[in-house]
């Protein structure tokens, strides 16, 4: 590629959100002294801690449900109108709703689609806040660490807003402030989701959907990760050093030793972003080569790094200096060695049309622990999905399409599922939707395959293979000398005669209790036929006083063996109706 002559903007920071401009919310200093309350609970502390009290959130709570009302919820949302309301709600379920658009196991895929559509800009943030935010973090005027930052902000988002900034040093550096109360906003809406998931899961039993509260603590963890710069630089600090392998791969490098929890500093890039492709001809580059590059790389970071970008959206994408830069690395994946490996073996176990190889590389994912209700009913399900993927050719194979609907089968039979695999799924659709858009010439399935085909060499796989048995060896191992120490002990019990064994015969609770049925039944008979027998001897005997003829014990012993046959009969007779139904 030549080296980029263009000099723009686009792409420096991607919108995110709209920012609540009318909630006034202090914000959390993390440098602040703290107090332990000996009586207090989580949530007491959580509240002070940022602030939050009863009255902002019923204030809040008033926004919510008025705006829900102006989307008739209550009557249903399409798919639009969840995106348009959560734009209306603000940064918080903006937020959500870009989470939720990888969970297409909680969400039809119709919904994930539209989500991921939520890009919303926000109003920019005063200069003048810019600066004193700068000067609460670094302690000191900003004239010793900056010669010159510009007042016109690149980017605004919901988190925070970007300025091009020269140091006192000389380097041209992008400059990401996080807005002041932006977590304490989040801690808010959080706030009272958990109180909404606390008495939803009180009278209604969700954990067989979904846990709510589960669902709300994983979101708030995603909101601490990303509103914590220091993550993001280490990102690109992490990502930096991949990409020193590759001389067409690079990403901003952070100035460590400037970045804090709320700014981070970085190398600013001029460059061509990949939505402008006219810009990106008329600057001598080749659509296609850039297209095979980024996806190639792509797949080296996902199956061979297993640290990939997962939000690869065309805002993030640039390409300067003969180069593809990745910007904005707030959003990343990783994935071990054990779910890259179950990745690419799933793949072509679709390909060769293999429904067993495709269950035991899903039940790989969920762990060893992992023992599906009704494994047939598994099995038919991925036949389905076999017939649906397997039938065409591994280079046209829709890869986040059969990752979707692998992690949505797996969520119907219980089968837990790396979140990383959700994210892989999601981040493959917003490249796929990147390329058919501005990039249309390039396969990105026939890439990827290509890549798992060459990349498998036998050294990395032995070595691979020789790292993951040396791991479960060791647990094997330390497995068999507990279990030889559990054996020392039972032989001695053994030996003394104090050992009892506590069987259970699965799946014998209805055999044993049919014959326990069967018991009862013989047993009445027999009474029911000793009682006729005894009452006709008593009846053959005269023995007086009499009833109709009959003596009165002899009567008895009648109506008794009489009672206690209609007893058996109906019971035999319903039973067995009620066997039938089921």
């Amino acid at each position: 590629m030549p080296d980029d002559p263009l000099h723009n903007r686009d792409g420096a920071e991607p919108s995110d959100a709209g920012y609540y401009n009318d909630i006034p919310v202090p914000d959390y200093d993390p440098r602040s002294p703290q107090t332990l309350e000996l009586f207090g609970n989580r949530h007491d502390s959580f509240s002070s801690r940022y602030h939050l009290t009863r009255r902002g959130k019923l204030k809040r709570l008033r926004q919510i449900w008025r705006i829900c009302t102006q989307f008739d919820v209550m009557h249903g949302l399409t798919p639009v109108k969840m995106r348009l309301m959560f734009e209306a709600l603000g940064p918080t379920f903006v937020k959500v709703g870009q989470i939720l658009s990888m969970r297409s196991e909680m969400l039809p895929q119709s919904f994930c689609d539209e989500l991921s559509k939520l890009r919303a800009d926000a109003d920019p943030m005063p200069y003048a806040t810019v600066l004193e935010t700068l000067e609460h973090e670094y302690g000191r005027p900003i004239k010793e660490i900056f010669r010159h930052i510009d007042p016109t902000p690149l980017g605004s988002a919901s988190l925070a807003q970007v300025h091009r900034a020269t140091l006192v040093t000389g380097e041209d550096v992008a400059v990401k402030v996080q807005r002041p109360g932006v977590r304490a906003v989040m801690a808010q809406d959080v706030d009272i989701m958990r109180s909404v998931a606390r008495y939803a899961t009180k009278f209604v039993h969700t954990a067989q959907v979904v846990d709510l509260q589960g669902v709300v603590e994983e979101l708030w963890e995603t909101f601490e990760a990303e509103t914590d710069f220091l993550v993001e630089a280490r990102n690109l600090r992490d990502f930096k050093a991949f990409c020193a392998s590759y001389a067409y791969m690079d990403c901003p490098k952070p100035y460590m030793r400037l970045c804090t929890q709320h700014v981070v500093v970085m190398d600013y890039i001029e460059g061509i972003s990949v939505s402008h492709p006219r810009q990106l001809i008329d600057a001598g580059y080749d659509l296609k080569e850039i297209g095979t590059k980024l996806v190639d790389n792509y797949s080296t970071q996902i199956l061979d790094d297993g640290f990939f970008h997962a939000d690869p959206h065309p805002g993030n994408i640039m390409v300067s200096g003969g180069k593809i830069v990745l910007i904005d690395l707030g959003m990343t994946g990783r994935l071990n060695a054990k779910t890259r490996s179950v990745l690419q073996e799933m793949i072509f176990a679709v390909a060769k049309q293999d429904s067993p190889a495709l269950a035991d590389g899903l039940l790989r994912f969920a762990g060893g622990e992992a023992d599906p209700e009704d494994y047939p009913a598994l099995l038919a399900d991925l036949d389905v999905i076999v017939k649906e993927f397997g039938t065409i050719d591994l280079k046209d194979l829709d890869i986040a399409s059969l990752l979707n609907a692998l992690t949505g089968l797996a969520a119907r039979h219980r089968i837990e599922v790396p979140s990383s695999v959700t994210t892989v799924g999601r981040a493959l659709v917003t490249l796929e939707g990147l390329l058919d858009e501005f990039i249309p010439d390039v396969n990105m399935i026939e890439i990827i395959s290509n890549h798992i085909a060459a990349s498998k060499s036998k050294r990395d796989f032995a070595k691979d293979e020789a790292r993951s048995l040396g791991v479960e060896g060791m647990r094997a191992l330390h497995g068999l000398l507990a279990t030889m120490g559990e054996a020392k002990v039972a032989t001695r019990m053994l030996t003394r005669g104090q050992l009892r064994v506590n069987a259970e015969l699965v799946g014998a609770d209805e055999p044993m209790r049919m014959l326990s049925d069967m018991v009862n039944r013989l047993t009445m008979a027999l009474i029911v036929v000793g009682l006729f027998v005894g009452s006709s001897i008593v009846y053959y005997a005269g023995i007086k006083p009499v009833v109709f003829g009959i003596p009165i014990v002899g009567f008895m012993g009648y109506v008794v063996a009489f009672v206690l046959s209609a007893w058996i009969v109906f019971d035999i007779y319903f039973k067995g109706r009620k066997a039938k139904r089921r």
